[in-house]
Protein backbone atom coordinates (compact mmCIF):
# COMPACT_ATOMS: atom_id res chain seq x y z
CA UNK A 1 0.00 0.00 0.00
CA UNK A 2 1.24 3.41 -1.00
CA UNK A 3 2.28 6.09 1.42
CA UNK A 4 -0.29 8.65 0.30
CA UNK A 5 -3.15 5.85 1.03
CA UNK A 6 -1.51 5.45 4.44
CA UNK A 7 -1.27 9.34 5.13
CA UNK A 8 -5.19 9.56 4.07
CA UNK A 9 -6.55 6.74 6.49
CA UNK A 10 -4.63 8.22 8.95
CA UNK A 11 -5.99 11.67 8.37
CA UNK A 12 -8.88 10.37 8.30
CA UNK A 13 -9.20 8.15 11.29
CA UNK A 14 -7.46 10.95 13.16
CA UNK A 15 -11.08 13.58 11.67
CA UNK A 16 -13.40 11.05 13.01
CA UNK A 17 -11.81 10.68 16.43
CA UNK A 18 -11.59 14.57 16.98
CA UNK A 19 -14.51 15.30 14.71
CA UNK A 20 -17.41 13.05 15.63
CA UNK A 21 -17.98 14.07 19.64
CA UNK A 22 -18.39 16.92 17.86
CA UNK A 23 -21.19 15.99 15.83
CA UNK A 24 -24.66 17.54 16.15
CA UNK A 25 -26.87 15.97 18.34
CA UNK A 26 -30.25 16.95 16.73
CA UNK A 27 -32.10 14.29 14.72
CA UNK A 28 -30.69 13.63 11.15
CA UNK A 29 -33.75 14.93 8.39
CA UNK A 30 -35.40 11.67 8.32
CA UNK A 31 -35.18 11.01 11.93
CA UNK A 32 -36.79 14.80 12.25
CA UNK A 33 -39.70 13.80 9.77
CA UNK A 34 -40.67 10.40 11.73
CA UNK A 35 -40.72 13.11 15.09
CA UNK A 36 -42.46 15.32 13.15
CA UNK A 37 -45.36 13.01 12.14
CA UNK A 38 -45.79 10.97 14.90
CA UNK A 39 -44.47 8.05 13.44
CA UNK A 40 -41.68 7.19 15.31
CA UNK A 41 -42.94 6.52 18.51
CA UNK A 42 -44.56 3.85 16.49
CA UNK A 43 -41.54 2.38 15.45
CA UNK A 44 -39.65 1.84 18.92
CA UNK A 45 -38.93 -1.70 19.51
CA UNK A 46 -39.36 -3.02 15.96
CA UNK A 47 -36.27 -2.64 14.75
CA UNK A 48 -35.53 -5.05 12.28
CA UNK A 49 -31.90 -5.83 12.53
CA UNK A 50 -30.45 -4.23 15.90
CA UNK A 51 -27.07 -1.95 15.10
CA UNK A 52 -23.61 -3.21 16.43
CA UNK A 53 -22.65 0.49 16.82
CA UNK A 54 -26.52 1.92 17.62
CA UNK A 55 -26.93 5.90 17.89
CA UNK A 56 -23.52 5.92 17.07
CA UNK A 57 -22.08 5.10 20.44
CA UNK A 58 -19.72 2.09 21.36
CA UNK A 59 -21.96 -0.13 23.39
CA UNK A 60 -20.36 -0.51 27.40
CA UNK A 61 -18.36 2.91 27.28
CA UNK A 62 -19.43 5.16 30.03
CA UNK A 63 -17.43 8.36 28.57
CA UNK A 64 -19.78 9.58 25.57
CA UNK A 65 -17.25 11.78 23.72
CA UNK A 66 -15.04 8.91 23.46
CA UNK A 67 -17.52 6.26 22.51
CA UNK A 68 -18.74 8.26 19.61
CA UNK A 69 -14.90 8.83 18.87
CA UNK A 70 -14.40 5.49 18.44
CA UNK A 71 -17.93 4.84 16.83
CA UNK A 72 -16.10 7.10 13.81
CA UNK A 73 -12.89 5.00 13.91
CA UNK A 74 -15.16 2.13 13.58
CA UNK A 75 -16.78 3.85 10.80
CA UNK A 76 -14.22 4.94 8.72
CA UNK A 77 -12.32 1.88 8.91
CA UNK A 78 -15.15 -0.37 8.34
CA UNK A 79 -15.49 1.54 5.00
CA UNK A 80 -11.81 1.59 4.13
CA UNK A 81 -11.66 -2.71 4.88
CA UNK A 82 -15.03 -2.87 2.64
CA UNK A 83 -13.80 -0.55 -0.36
CA UNK A 84 -10.71 -1.95 -0.41
CA UNK A 85 -12.32 -5.37 -0.86
CA UNK A 86 -14.64 -4.53 -3.23
CA UNK A 87 -12.19 -2.97 -5.42
CA UNK A 88 -9.89 -6.27 -5.77
CA UNK A 89 -13.02 -8.19 -6.42
CA UNK A 90 -13.56 -5.68 -9.55
CA UNK A 91 -10.04 -5.55 -10.30
CA UNK A 92 -9.66 -9.23 -10.20
CA UNK A 93 -13.17 -9.76 -12.44
CA UNK A 94 -11.74 -7.25 -15.15
CA UNK A 95 -8.66 -8.81 -15.37
CA UNK A 96 -9.88 -12.11 -15.81
CA UNK A 97 -12.74 -11.28 -18.62
CA UNK A 98 -10.59 -9.67 -20.81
Amino acid sequence: MSKKIWFGLAISLLVAALLSPFASPLPDGLERVAEDHSFLQIAEGQEVISSPIPDYLIPGLQNEMLATALAGVVGVLTTYVGLTLLLKLLVKQGKTST
